[in-house]
């Protein structure tokens, strides 16, 4: 269909094939305003793929793409091993399909009340971490058993306890949540100012023995907070960094030591590498920079050891295994990875939306995939070798910037012996995409 030509004061219907006059209404009430007929136009694309979906219409991204095809060309030499890989994770991703999760709770006051803002997997993948909205304001905290997953029937068991806060958590913290030897998790939260960081127990959610639950192993005020991260490097153990505005702060919770770092803008993004004591961050102005946590001489800018550049606000990092690549994304829409040998972009991710919101990378090398989720409440996932955008999937709610859905990918939710896939958590509701 040939573009049609904007007019002032007029917008342009495609169904009826004509223009209409934008005018003010009654009480400065006005029906018809750009951002309510772009919203109708996001929508009706949002239901006609949820359409196709169920009738299962959607085609492959590649014409022909099926099991057959791809094992009988392996067989006669025409796919290396490393292609034939990366196209039957395309496969797999095209044929996900939804389902959705039954929410079971020892209260049943708990389940499908509040609105899920973020849920983060532990390190085996065995229980989620999530953060819902309350109805008085503020957030609670819970945690999800995800082992019911591998039955037929789609069921887990979500606890939380009485830990609220009327602060806003922020919502896109993805090394929020970390399990580790010592079963504590590290939370940050914001409120207008100041804000506060805490290290809760991962027994607080037991449910056993509720009565002799622990209280939080670490709590402090800070100035207004961004990110935070948990270092697993034995070099730096028990520490956690906070990024803070215009500069990061290191603590060890066991000894109450700090270390500040003060920067130019403002950190909203961590990760710490694995094999080094080495803090990487992203910021406001747009930089990326490296911070080795052993050093004590903090003058001036000579700490920072790596530094690389997006043009926009850098609102997620994530270290591939290896620790020679970085992933990020930014403001812009722009999701770029790194050689942090070379210190140079050697692969870009098109087609993530985002123009101001925080919002998280999910990366599994084990099936090669890249998983987003944009402003426009559209999942996308990619292919990490080729960069190919693989799959785009609509949220099962309108779209609304509180109604951004969190997700987690692991190729065995549940446990060594879960199933693969993806879970979506949006308004009050939990889905699984079965990826097998």
């Amino acid at each position: 269909m040939p573009s049609v030509p904007q007019l002032p004061g007029f917008y342009y219907d495609p169904e009826k094939n004509r223009y209409f006059r934008l005018l003010s209404g009654h009480n400065n009430y006005n029906p018809l305003t750009k951002e309510s007929i772009q919203y109708k136009a996001m929508e009706s694309k949002r239901l006609r793929l949820l359409e196709e979906e169920e009738q299962q219409k959607r085609k492959t991204t590649r014409a022909g793409l099926n099991s057959s095809m791809l094992l009988q060309k392996r067989q006669l030499g025409l796919l290396s091993s490393t292609s034939y890989c990366r196209l039957v994770h395309e496969l797999k991703v095209n044929c996900m399909q939804r389902r959705k999760i039954e929410i079971h709770s020892p209260d049943s006051s708990v389940a499908g009340t509040n609105n899920f803002k973020i849920i983060v997997a532990d390190v085996a993948c065995e229980r989620i971490f999530t953060v819902n909205d309350v109805e008085h304001g503020g957030c609670k905290y819970g945690i999800i058993n995800l082992s019911g997953l591998g039955k037929e029937s789609l069921t887990v068991e979500m606890y939380d306890n009485l830990y609220f806060t009327n602060r806003k958590v922020l919502c896109s913290v993805p090394s929020l949540f970390s399990l580790t030897h010592s079963s504590t998790l590290c939370l940050m939260g914001i409120a207008e100012t100041p804000g506060c960081a805490s290290l809760l127990p991962a027994s607080l959610f037991s449910s056993t023995n509720p009565g002799d639950r622990p209280g939080m192993l670490c709590s402090f005020k800070i100035s207004t907070a961004w990110s935070c991260a948990w270092c697993l490097n034995p070099q730096a153990d028990n520490c956690f960094s906070t990024g803070l505005t215009r500069r990061v702060l290191v603590t060890n919770v066991v000894t109450g030591h700090r270390q500040t770092f003060g920067t130019s803008s403002d950190v909203l993004a961590q990760q710490f590498a694995t094999q080094t004591p080495t803090l990487y961050n992203g910021c406001r102005s747009g930089e990326i920079f490296s911070i080795d946590v052993r050093q004590r001489n903090r003058k001036g800018q000579n700490w920072k050891a790596i530094r690389l550049f997006h043009d926009s606000a850098v609102t997620s990092i994530r270290l591939l295994e290896a620790e020679h690549y970085l992933m990020a994304s930014d403001m812009a829409g722009k999701i770029k990875l790194w050689d942090l040998r070379t210190a140079k972009c050697v692969k870009q991710y098109e087609g993530h939306h985002n123009e101001y919101a925080i919002l998280p990378l999910h990366v599994n090398e084990e099936e090669g995939l890249l998983t987003a989720v944009g402003q426009d409440c559209y999942t996308r996932i990619w292919s990490l070798q080729d960069a190919s955008l693989l799959r785009t999937i609509p949220s099962p709610h309108p779209s609304s910037k509180d109604a951004i859905p969190s997700v987690v990918f692991s190729s065995r939710l549940g446990g060594r012996r879960g199933v693969p896939g993806l879970l979506m958590a949006v308004k009050q509701d939990l889905y699984h995409f079965s990826y097998n």
